[in-house]
């Protein structure tokens, strides 16, 4: 009797133990910013004094979001959430992630203190749509990675299946569909925001956020400080030199109507940076904006490059895109080049995938493109239409 007196002691004491080890924080501790953005705009990671959880905030997650704000709790140490916090929650780093955009997983490849084959994407369990994902990782793997489909036509038994511990999502003009279903399933999720930001440094320092949620903070802002010094040497190579700047076209028609970005957007910056001139100044809104099939071809037949064609591998596609096109003078010199040098057998393009955390190379690429003089190494994402 007093031998099993003695073992119901021992165990409240182990039970009492481990809830004395869940130590409670205040959600207003949380105000310490744990790293300073630098070019992104679009999430912060604050911590508390004397705490190893921290709480990552992406503000105005999807196109139209104004003020809207989704929080990711990550609890570590043994600390609990806030008391009345209504964001997610994730036990500790991430060891066991739902990729929903294959730029997130470049984000994870990039976190790599020693320069490794592979940073973190060995985390990625699920996918969407992994034919398109170029990473040769998840290829490697791709037997025992979980492809859960498309939002609208999610497999949410093969989801539930993967056991992970978050899913990353992105909104385009509104919440994620997801989102109903991964609450009532009790699986975590944060939005990445990255394709938000009109800075190409931006993009890429979304890595970071991506780095805390391995876990590994510290490796992801060492390989982020990299990218923009490589970036502004080259930057600043072109502005040193003093050149001439070549008048680019963008894109081809969608439908009646062809799309020109803002003057502000992600590739009008890198055009600009590489030493380009833009030829479609009147957006200056915060998103592309149609131009009738008259108004492009008038650009087009002012500028002296035309460049991301769409799918287009040769200049015969872009022909028979656009017949009317071909008597531009950029296109009887052969100067159109497209983004899409390292395009897979289903169409998966590298250039939207690991070109968001190496815009250096992209603004390599483009620099090539308008002053081929000031770089010597061949292109990674952008090649000559012939």
């Amino acid at each position: 009797m007093k031998k099993w007196i003695q073992l119901v002691v021992v165990a409240l004491c182990t039970m009492a133990a481990a809830a004395c080890g869940r130590k409670s924080v205040s959600l207003e501790d949380f105000d310490k910013p744990v790293y300073m953005l630098e070019y992104a705009s679009g999430f912060d990671i604050q911590g508390a004094d004397s705490k190893q959880s921290v709480l990552l905030t992406v503000t105005n997650p999807w196109q139209g979001a104004d003020g809207i704000a989704v929080q990711l709790f990550i609890a570590r140490d043994g600390e609990t959430a806030p008391e009345g916090f209504e964001g997610q929650v994730l036990e500790g780093d991430a060891a066991r992630i739902v990729a929903m955009s294959s730029t997130h997983i470049a984000m994870l490849d990039a976190i790599d203190e020693d320069r490794c084959v592979i940073g973190e994407v060995d985390r990625v369990v699920g996918v969407s749509g992994i034919d398109y994902i170029s990473n040769p990782d998840i290829q490697a793997r791709r037997d025992r990675i979980g492809d859960v489909g498309y939002e609208g036509n999610i497999n949410y038994e093969l989801l539930l299946s993967l056991d992970p511990d978050l899913v990353l999502l992105y909104g385009v003009n509104g919440a994620s569909g997801m989102e109903p279903k991964l609450r009532e399933l009790g699986i975590p999720f944060i939005y990445i925001g990255d394709y938000l930001e009109e800075s190409p440094l931006g993009k890429a320092e979304w890595l970071v956020a991506l780095a805390e949620i391995a876990g590994r903070r510290a490796e992801g802002e060492k390989v982020f400080a990299e990218i923009p010094v490589r970036y502004n040497a080259l930057k600043q190579r072109v502005a040193e030199n003093a050149l001439d700047a070549p008048s680019v076209m963008l894109n081809m028609p969608y439908g009646d109507s062809w799309f020109m970005p803002s003057a502000g957007s992600y590739a009008v910056r890198l055009i600009e940076d590489a030493g380009g001139d833009y030829i479609y100044k009147k957006n200056t809104g915060n998103a592309s904006t149609p131009v009738d099939m008259e108004e492009a071809y008038l650009l087009a037949s002012a500028a002296d490059l035309w460049l991301n064609v769409g799918m287009a591998s040769t200049l015969g596609e872009v022909k028979a895109a656009c017949p009317k096109f071909a008597d531009t003078r950029c296109f009887r010199n052969g100067y159109v080049y497209n983004n899409n040098a390292r395009t897979n057998a289903a169409g998966g393009n590298d250039y939207f995938e690991s070109g968001v955390v190496h815009p250096e190379l992209v603004l390599r690429d483009l620099i090539k493109i308008f002053h081929p003089e000031l770089v010597e190494e061949d292109f990674v994402y952008y090649k000559q239409l012939k």
